[in-house]
């Protein structure tokens, strides 16, 4: 405030105006929050009245929509759902504003979409090869949303008091691309026309819907009961004929080669969670980013950034010899191929020489 109006602060209107930028330059919301962790770009820091501070934190989603959308950086203001000028003045060109705004717009209508689009396409149609029904369901990890079938005993919880299948669980979109490319090729085949696999997400559905009676899974090979040429709309009759497919389940994970702690073995070593990984990794892109600084001048010297970062030298010293672990040491972090146990604290401060790296943590380099 300057003389009872709002006066503008150029570094923070400066802060504002590259934020808008950069987030029509990256991919969407979650790429912005990560260049501007790497950035170490942060949340206003405001004085309340009993001198403590407020903010000063890093940016989540959360607070970059907020910003993204707010009109007062334009020199407006929402009134009971009115938009109507503000005294405060623009910070920034309405073309920018404008920009973010159709790309904030057109992200959450192209995400709505897909959401509506992601159904299961072979519901009704699935069957493990003891003969129970695949049931389509989902798990979201991190955020995302991944599909299965899976065979019903299981879902039930009673794959131990029941004969099951040799498949009990599969991703939902190999299934559905597999079946789907193997049915055009069939069809397209005895008509004897080019096959075409760029059909829309329903357009695909309603194909197998009419021409498809049930699919049984094998753990070799997929077999397609079309319905009969004289089949009745809605019978459920499985007596047309058959297209078999071969199949194998794809793995349900990606192999990972754990270090693996001298004197234990495989069996013993589970990965390091996703979380301490999380953290382990961004101290390591943290240190790194720190010494650069150093290095190049930007920073005078390790005090001036641990009084940037409101932390002690010693922190900012811990931090920083992270970025001289050794290279296998953290390839192995960013995939997650570190054994549980081994995490920013006991990384920190390692012995410069690479091999003592590993001799000091007791693993085993592979």
């Amino acid at each position: 405030m300057k003389d009872g109006k709002i006066a503008v602060v150029e570094d923070e209107a400066e802060r504002v105006r590259l934020i808008y930028r950069r987030y029509l330059e990256l991919s969407g919301v979650n790429a912005l929050v990560r260049d501007l962790r790497d950035k170490d770009i942060r949340t206003k820091t405001r004085l309340r009245a009993n001198d403590a501070t407020h903010g000063g934190i890093l940016f989540e989603r959360g607070s970059l929509f907020y910003l993204l959308r707010n009109r007062f950086y334009i020199g407006e203001v929402k009134y009971k759902g009115e938009i109507l000028p503000g005294e405060q003045p623009a910070i920034m060109d309405r073309q920018l504003f404008d920009a973010v705004q159709q790309k904030l717009t057109d992200q959450w209508s192209h995400r709505n979409h897909a959401k509506s689009k992601s159904y299961h396409l072979l519901t009704g149609l699935l069957y493990d090869d003891a003969g129970h029904r695949m049931i389509p369901t989902h798990a979201t990890k991190a955020g995302i949303r991944y599909r299965y079938y899976v065979s019903l005993p299981h879902l039930k919880g009673e794959s131990k008091t029941v004969s099951v299948g040799s498949v009990s669980r599969i991703p939902a979109t190999d299934i559905e691309d597999i079946i789907v490319k193997s049915v055009n090729e069939h069809l397209a085949a005895q008509h004897d026309q080019p096959s075409s696999s760029s059909a829309r997400a329903d357009d695909r559905g309603v194909r197998i819907a009419k021409q498809v009676a049930r699919i049984d899974v094998h753990k070799d090979r997929l077999i397609v009961r079309f319905k009969s040429a004289d089949n009745e709309e809605g019978s459920p009759s499985t007596d047309g004929p058959l297209l078999s497919i071969p199949w194998q389940k794809p793995p349900s994970r990606k192999s990972r080669q754990i270090l693996i702690p001298l004197g234990v073995s495989r069996n013993e070593v589970r990965p390091i969670r996703i979380e301490r990984r999380a953290r382990l990794v961004n101290a390591i892109a943290r240190g790194r980013r720190w010494l650069d600084e150093i290095v190049s001048g930007s920073a005078a010297n390790i005090e001036q950034i641990a009084t940037r970062q409101k932390c002690s030298v010693r922190q900012v010293n811990m931090t920083i010899s992270l970025a001289f672990l050794a290279p296998d040491l953290v390839k192995a972090a960013v995939e997650g191929r570190l054994p549980r146990g081994i995490g920013v604290e006991r990384l920190r401060d390692a012995p410069a020489e690479w091999s003592r790296q590993f001799e000091t943590l007791g693993l085993n380099p592979q």
